[in-house]
């Protein structure tokens, strides 16, 4: 069974970590941020686990709001975290990575993720693509499929994939988007990710952002068109030279107006914008243009 722990970033459904029963005691799927380290306590309470009760820990990668309460959980006893083996060194020493997202968000750094800390080397794990993690008689298979991020893994279990970001953000059974935050997104590499989950055939989809859906070859399908659609978008627009200052609140409005015309009410799209805030989405979409195909952002 499993069991999706809400973790209230902001708001209900914007991150969840996913609790799974194996028959040798409980596994974890993210972590959240540090931020929000008393609500997944108190969400384990609830099903009568304590994090020393935790059998293992899986990571889809190492930004904040997926491994930023790693070492909190390994402090209170949880005996080994899994991870992409480009982020285990960052889990092992976060300085660098924490400088980064310093970078982005300013002053507002402790407010949203809380505060860094290690996770001792001999606690993490780096998991290589295709290897499978045994608890008890549970099997979670590591693919490494980035895109995203360069240091991602989608973890598969009994049919159900827990795709991290590379899956997309989707709330409420809206629309998938997908997070497009500098400094590693690469369309290509990212469609072949999505292309990896669908031949697994799985029978469900878990994202971080959020929830569980069934429909996993549409959730694909509608993510991929998407990070097509919104790439062209911004290339447009760096063609027309504008600059990011300009850029950003017309993409706000393009991802407004897509998931009300879904349906979505106010609060699903403040939901929406916790979990994956838009702005971010155009330095990541530049920087991936000017670097990719400087050829197509210069008309060629």
């Amino acid at each position: 069974m499993i069991h999706t722990l809400d973790l209230r970033f902001g708001r209900p459904h914007t991150i969840a970590a996913y609790l799974v029963e194996t028959s040798a005691g409980p596994a974890l799927v993210e972590t959240g941020p540090e931020s929000t380290y008393p609500r997944l306590k108190e969400a384990l309470a609830e099903h009568g686990v304590l994090p020393a009760d935790l059998r293992a820990v899986f990571v889809s990668h190492i930004h904040l709001d997926h491994a930023g309460a790693a070492w909190r959980l390994v402090d209170d006893g949880a005996p080994v975290v899994f991870v992409h083996p480009r982020g285990a060194p960052h889990l092992v020493d976060p300085t660098r990575l924490w400088e980064s997202a310093s970078r982005i968000y300013g002053e507002r750094m402790e407010a949203l993720w809380g505060r860094p800390g290690p996770v001792p080397e001999e606690r993490v794990r780096a998991v290589r693509d295709g290897e499978e993690v045994a608890v008890g008689t549970s099997r979670f298979l590591a693919l490494d499929t980035p895109g995203h991020a360069g240091h991602h893994h989608a973890w598969v279990t009994d049919g159900v994939i827990f795709s991290g970001d590379v899956g997309g953000v989707r709330i409420g059974g809206g629309p998938v988007v997908p997070p497009f935050p500098p400094p590693e997104i690469h369309l290509e590499r990212w469609k072949a990710s999505l292309d990896r989950l669908r031949n697994l055939g799985a029978s469900e989809i878990r994202p971080t952002h959020f929830g569980a859906y069934a429909d996993v070859a549409a959730h694909l399908d509608d993510l991929e068109d998407r990070m097509s659609r919104w790439a062209e978008r911004v290339l447009d627009w760096m063609r027309q030279g504008l600059d990011e200052e300009a850029m950003i609140p017309r993409f706000e409005d393009l991802v407004a107006d897509e998931l009300r015309a879904a349906g979505l009410d106010e609060e699903t799209l403040a939901e929406y914008e916790i979990a994956d805030p838009a702005w971010m989405s155009v330095p990541g979409l530049v920087r991936y243009w000017r670097k990719v195909h400087p050829e197509r952002v210069a008309g060629a």
